[in-house]
């Protein structure tokens, strides 16, 4: 029996980095772990839960600047899957512009 895949539901603290001086100037986001919320066999378990974090964290954090913002300074945080393991931080190499 092939081995499963698991999905990993975990919560980021988000920001965004500069990505480069190309066309102007660009930006990406990125993120740091908080905490693992829950390991699920499936895919769609794993966005539906993402899905229902990610409402509740818009309601708790509706006071806060978005990550968009020039004066953001962290706090505002977001659901993400993944498979397998959750890293410590996303993107885990740095995109390059292209």
């Amino acid at each position: 029996m092939p081995d499963r895949i698991r999905h990993v539901v975990a919560l980021y603290e988000m920001d965004r980095t500069y990505g480069g001086p190309e066309e102007g100037g660009w930006w990406y986001d990125c993120g740091e772990l908080a905490r693992v919320l829950r390991v699920v066999p499936t895919a769609d378990a794993a966005y539906d839960l993402a899905a229902r974090a990610n409402r509740l964290m818009d309601r708790l954090q509706r006071g806060k600047r978005d990550v968009g913002s020039v004066i953001y300074s962290g706090g505002r945080y977001s659901a993400c899957v993944f498979e397998d393991t959750a890293p410590r931080a996303f993107p885990e190499t740095q995109p390059r512009y292209e």
